[in-house]
């Protein structure tokens, strides 16, 4: 999932940055409003974060322009300013939520999950592994009696594992086809996730999530568990 990340202040929009990163988004960020503009037109982000005060274009100005062009663009409002005004005007324009500084970066995230998580809603694709199914829609992975809720990076991957199981698939592959590109950092990233996919498919026996070692992962099924 790409996020839009504007923000003027350049510690702030780091932490950000490096935080949204770490659970799983790719992240561009802007460091004003029309540096952002220019970078919602060629990565065609999921979701933009935009910070209100912002030189060469404020927030709400940016999210008119971006609405204009793409009406269902799901964004969020950061700003230092908590009068009712400014939320009222975020909130006519299409904002999805609105964030008041300072906050908990895991609050963030927390609320780029929940919108996309209802963005995603629409979308009823089922995938079955086993006795393990995927509704990708809802983000809700079944086996049996147990359920676990992903988040939008949990089900891309696991997505992408049920599609080719059976199927070897490099570190590269899948951090090209998950995280847009194959880095270090974020191969790192992808190791923890593979992590927590183990945990939520261990109750059902007839799958293995295999690790090999010096070239990729494989997601395997036992017809006969």
């Amino acid at each position: 999932m790409k996020v839009l990340l504007a923000e003027d202040d350049r510690d702030f929009g780091n932490i950000l940055h490096q935080y949204i990163s770490v659970n799983g988004f790719e992240v561009h960020l802007a460091s004003d409003g029309q540096k952002a503009w220019e970078a919602f037109k060629s990565m065609k982000p999921d979701i933009c974060v935009l910070d209100v005060m912002m030189p060469e274009m404020d927030g709400f100005t940016l999210a008119e322009k971006i609405k204009g062009v793409a009406p269902d663009m799901p964004f969020i409002f950061l700003t230092a300013k908590s009068m009712k005004e400014d939320i009222i005007k975020g909130l006519k324009i299409g904002a999805d939520d609105y964030i008041t500084k300072p906050f908990d970066p895991e609050a963030l995230i927390l609320r780029l999950n929940n919108i996309l998580r209802r963005v995603y809603s629409s979308v009823n694709d089922d995938y079955t592994i086993s006795k393990t199914t995927l509704k990708f829609g809802t983000l809700e992975l079944i086996c049996e009696n147990s359920k676990e809720k992903l988040t939008i990076k949990e089900a891309q991957l696991l997505k992408y594992l049920i599609i080719n199981k059976n199927k070897m698939l490099s570190r590269e592959d899948i951090l090209t086809e998950i995280w847009g590109e194959d880095d270090y950092f974020l191969g790192r990233s992808m190791d923890v996730f593979i992590s927590r996919l183990r945990k939520y498919l261990s109750p059902d026996s007839g799958i293995d999530l295999r690790t090999v070692r010096g070239a990729g992962f494989i997601l395997e099924e036992d017809k006969e568990a």
